[in-house]
């Protein structure tokens, strides 16, 4: 179900909430968190299919606050889904209009409708604050989740979130790369007290998980690592690791969308799965944490050790 409400208050945005509520025979609500997405127009609706499907994992009440024209009036314009049109959860857009379209505002008609005593997660699908502990919508959050591969410089913005980290933010850059810690260690404790002398990540040049990858591998193996920018046909995306030790080399490289080969001189090549990460599945990722990610925090601040050396040869899949 989906009601409208142009040029209304939060007042009227709470009541309707509770009369679509009754009308659909809701004993209780039953949701976790409250889920924030700050958001242009552009990305609305996907943002809202992701939160939907990661609302069946997570049941929570979702807020989209979307910036509309700053120019004309002061105005807030409201949509209500519910049912089959909001997953397990309920979704309110809200669109602000004039004033009401400045991000320095947007935690006052947030608050009114966050549910009580329940976690609020904030996540910003594009463009996000420099600083977002320090946002108007980050200080009412437990969790600040950002992408930085949204970014025009995902590089310089791995930069200013590092140096502006506090507990409770988070990158979807990071959650993608799930997959691939979990091979990697896995591959490593094969091989207890390998002795490694460096590392080398390859991808495309704007994606900032190859150097998050990169990072959490010199963090995690005390070696140097080196970042080879190869080109891709598109995208932004991994294209394999190196890790080398004095008598061995242990590889792991993406041949299609979804597979890998694990190579070890100790043992035969294996294809393992390793598919591209869904948008959804990040986020519910994201949200069966709400304490802070200590080793994302320390990987994020020893980005810039990673050194780059641009390839020229080489193509990468995602």
């Amino acid at each position: 179900m989906i009601v409208d409400l142009p040029s209304t208050t939060m007042v009227d945005v709470s009541k309707a909430l509770v009369r679509m509520r009754d009308a659909g025979g809701a004993v209780t609500l039953g949701r976790v968190l409250t889920l924030v997405i700050a958001t242009g127009e552009k990305n609305v609706e996907e943002a809202i299919a992701a939160s939907n499907e990661a609302s069946r994992e997570h049941p929570c009440r979702v807020i989209v606050m979307c910036a509309g024209n700053r120019r004309g009036s002061a105005r807030i314009d409201a949509q209500i889904r519910v049912g089959g049109d909001a997953g397990a959860s309920e979704v309110i857009v809200l669109r602000g209009y004039g004033p009401l379209a400045s991000p320095a505002v947007h935690d006052s008609l947030v608050t009114p409708l966050l549910l009580p005593d329940a976690p609020v997660v904030v996540w910003w699908p594009g463009k996000a604050p420099a600083v977002p502990a320090e946002s108007p919508l980050g200080r009412i959050a437990q969790r600040r989740i950002t992408d930085s591969a949204s970014a025009d410089n995902p590089g310089s913005m791995l930069d200013r979130l590092g140096k502006a980290y506090t507990d409770g933010d988070t990158d979807l850059a990071w959650t993608r790369l799930t997959p691939w810690r979990a091979q990697l260690a896995a591959a490593m404790d094969l091989r207890p007290g390998m002795p490694v002398t460096g590392v080398s990540v390859r991808g495309h040049a704007n994606s900032p998980s190859t150097i998050l990858l990169g990072a959490w591998l010199g963090f995690a193996l005390h070696a140097p690592v080196q970042r080879d920018e190869v080109e891709t046909p598109g995208g932004t995306r991994i294209s394999g690791v190196t890790i080398t030790a004095d008598d061995a080399e242990i590889t792991l490289d993406r041949i299609t969308a979804t597979e890998a080969v694990l190579t070890d001189p100790s043992q035969p090549d294996r294809e393992i799965s390793l598919p591209r990460r869904r948008l959804e599945d990040c986020l519910a990722e994201e949200l069966r944490r709400l304490d802070a990610d200590d080793v994302y925090g320390e990987v994020l601040r020893t980005c810039s050790t990673v050194k780059k050396r641009v390839k020229k040869s080489g193509k990468a899949q995602a």
